[in-house]
């Protein structure tokens, strides 16, 4: 483990630490401790770090680096594969930002476009180019054409490895692989450690260093508030929260589905709120406008699945809601970890359903706190009853029944769509009630 504080005792090239210098980067943060000297002696790792802790960084600078000190190859130089495309687009970004100073090229291989998009990839593709970033099953339209150039492949990154095992990309990935040098350097970063992770590593990587710094808990910054809500009331809920925090100037909302996330983006704008939603409806053009204007600050408040819980990367968000209590706890996770980035301060409220409170009792397992229940304000419903003796009288009643019968309500597309570019160095509804009070997180 490194023992001095900067980022001089890497071995980095004089051009990465001038671009790390320029970017305002002080000192290396705990998962690029552990990470960078392993990275940087050829070693496979699997590391399991949530986002927001400076992973990418973690891979990106090292690799930089290494790519740097390699003599003039064609073809490219390393692989990174994403689960999504915000997630390619936000670390092409980084890293035209860390290789500014050197003639290090990338591109960003992601669907969604049309022909011609896929036109330009190809031709970035196949006039050359060091790094390219990509979505799994855009990237193996390129390569099942047989014109990618991966004779010269150094390094091969599975980011977000769990996310992408969860949308379905498993068997893309590994034909992904096979397309690829038997002789490279494997790195696999994941936010948990779950089974089907292992086995993936055993098939790809080879006598990995393993890392594992304390997840599933966010980040100590972050208050945590919780509301019992009926469903109907949600809306109103959200907009009282709003309205009586002028703090909050950046705000993100999570709901469970798109449908959900139009309902609440009309309901929002028909009342004049500084509010857009992202969603697979919106052409990318206008997606990556939309998430411009809130990185900016011209927009207060983004909606959308958890799709962006990862994709995005926005400093100095105030407020995260999750309108909906996602599926898998350790969604909770990333949600709220949008929020007390780079040890800042920020709040994560989170509404609760009759149907979601026994999902939110596994995210308090999982994160081994008792979330603070807050009070409606007045002119609510009373919301549902939140103890251990109703959670497991509902959970008997479920069992009795045979559970859930296929209701999915929760969690985002199961697969997002994947264009690209090179760069060198309605639902309509009633309007809700305003309540007599206001809905005041307490800090």
């Amino acid at each position: 483990m490194l023992e001095n504080e900067d980022f001089n005792g890497f071995g980095f090239t004089d051009s990465m630490l001038d671009a790390i210098e320029s970017m305002g980067f002080k000192k290396p943060s705990p998962i690029q401790v552990q990470a960078i000297p392993l990275v940087m002696q050829g070693k496979d790792m699997i590391a399991c770090a949530q986002t927001g802790t400076g992973k990418t960084g973690a891979f990106l600078l090292p690799m930089l680096s290494t790519i740097l000190e390699m003599p003039e190859s064609p073809g490219i130089k390393a692989l990174v594969v994403v689960p999504t495309r915000e997630l390619a687009l936000q670390i092409d970004q980084q890293l035209e930002a860390m290789a500014y100073f050197t003639n290090i090229s990338s591109t960003a291989i992601y669907g969604g476009g049309d022909g011609s998009g896929f036109d330009q990839q190809k031709k970035a593709l196949t006039t050359g180019v060091d790094v390219v970033i990509a979505t799994p099953g855009k990237l193996l339209s390129h390569l099942n054409l047989g014109y990618v150039d991966t004779t010269n492949l150094k390094f091969l990154v599975l980011d977000e490895a769990d996310r992408m095992l969860d949308m379905g990309f498993i068997d893309d990935i590994v034909r992904i692989n096979k397309f690829l040098p038997a002789v490279k350097q494997n790195l696999m970063f994941s936010a948990t450690m779950a089974p089907n992770i292992r086995k993936l590593a055993k098939t790809i990587l080879k006598d990995p260093a393993e890392i594992s710094l304390s997840i599933a808990k966010p980040a100590a910054g972050i208050t945590q508030q919780a509301y019992l809500v009926q469903e109907e009331e949600k809306i109103a809920l959200l907009r009282s929260i709003i309205d009586n925090n002028a703090a909050f100037t950046r705000i993100v909302v999570f709901a469970s589905t798109k449908a959900v996330v139009k309902y609440i983006s009309f309901r929002l704008q028909s009342e004049k709120y500084p509010a857009k939603s992202i969603h697979s409806d919106k052409e990318q053009a206008e997606r990556e406008t939309i998430l411009a204007e809130f990185k900016q600050g011209k927009l207060k408040i983004l909606i959308g699945t958890d799709v962006i819980s990862r994709g995005i990367d926005v400093e100095n968000i105030n407020l995260v809601v999750n309108y909906n209590v996602p599926d898998d706890a350790a969604d909770y996770v990333h949600r709220v970890g949008r929020t007390a980035r780079a040890e800042t301060k920020g709040m994560a409220i989170t509404f609760i359903n009759d149907r979601e409170r026994r999902r939110f009792s596994r995210i308090e397992e999982l994160i081994e706190k008792t979330v603070d229940k807050m009070p409606l304000p007045e002119g609510f419903k009373a919301g549902p009853e939140y103890t251990p003796e109703a959670l497991k009288a509902e959970q008997k009643m479920k069992h009795e029944k045979g559970g859930d019968k296929g209701k999915r309500h929760g969690g985002g597309p199961k697969r997002t769509g994947e264009g690209g570019h090179k760069k060198k160095s309605h639902h309509k509804g009633k309007s809700g009630h305003k309540p007599g009070g206001a809905a005041k997180p307490q800090t």
